[in-house]
């Protein structure tokens, strides 16, 4: 495992058990054997530590959402969905406690808000992908013209993102059917999008 790997594996272990505000370079070095230069020959800033750490160490729900744009008329758009948002139940609950450190303090959201703006990442990214794909669908004939793709992709992002946050709260253990809670929200939605028949 090379030294990038290493930083990765340590900042993503700092983060899940010690939140992101206990994740500084100082200690994410430290778990990793190294020394702070060394993040620095291959990370410019923390945040883009943390943002490598959401595309490379979670569930992939960006991979998931780029394949997406390649099944626009392929599958059937309910099924589609179905993977998306079981990649976001993943991906929100793996997520979801590092996450939730970063709104504790507001300079350290600041530099993460201006740090993955830069990296050209973000939370939009999800609904305008899933926005897009809609859309595309929607010329496809496969999603009524009626339907706003902006407010589908919100509505499923946020239960996928609501179950993460009840899980943690209450203390549940880690869900294990995420592709059946996929399907009952998809479901919940599919009716109100897909054409009359």
């Amino acid at each position: 495992m090379g030294t990038r790997d290493r930083i990765l594996d340590a900042a993503a272990d700092i983060m899940r058990t010690d939140g992101v505000a206990r994740a500084t370079t100082k200690e994410i070095a430290k778990r990793a054997g190294f020394s702070e230069a060394a993040l620095y020959k291959h990370f410019t800033d923390k945040p883009e530590i943390f943002v490598a750490v959401l595309h490379e160490r979670l569930p992939q729900l960006a991979a998931t959402l780029q394949r997406l744009q390649n099944q626009v008329g392929e599958g059937s758009v309910r099924g589609n969905l179905e993977d998306v948002v079981a990649a976001a139940l993943a991906f929100y609950d793996e997520s979801f406690p590092m996450l939730v450190g970063i709104f504790a303090e507001r300079r350290l959201l600041e530099a993460h808000r201006e740090g993955v703006r830069r990296l050209g990442a973000g939370p939009e990214y999800p609904n305008q992908a899933l926005s897009a794909y809609l859309r595309a669908e929607q010329r496809h004939g496969r999603v009524r013209g009626e339907v706003d793709p902006n407010e589908v992709a919100s509505l499923l992002f946020g239960a996928c993102l609501q179950h993460a946050f009840f899980r943690h709260f209450s203390g549940a253990p880690e869900p294990a059917g995420a592709q059946n809670t996929a399907s009952a929200l998809v479901s919940v939605v599919a009716g109100g999008i897909e054409p009359a028949r």
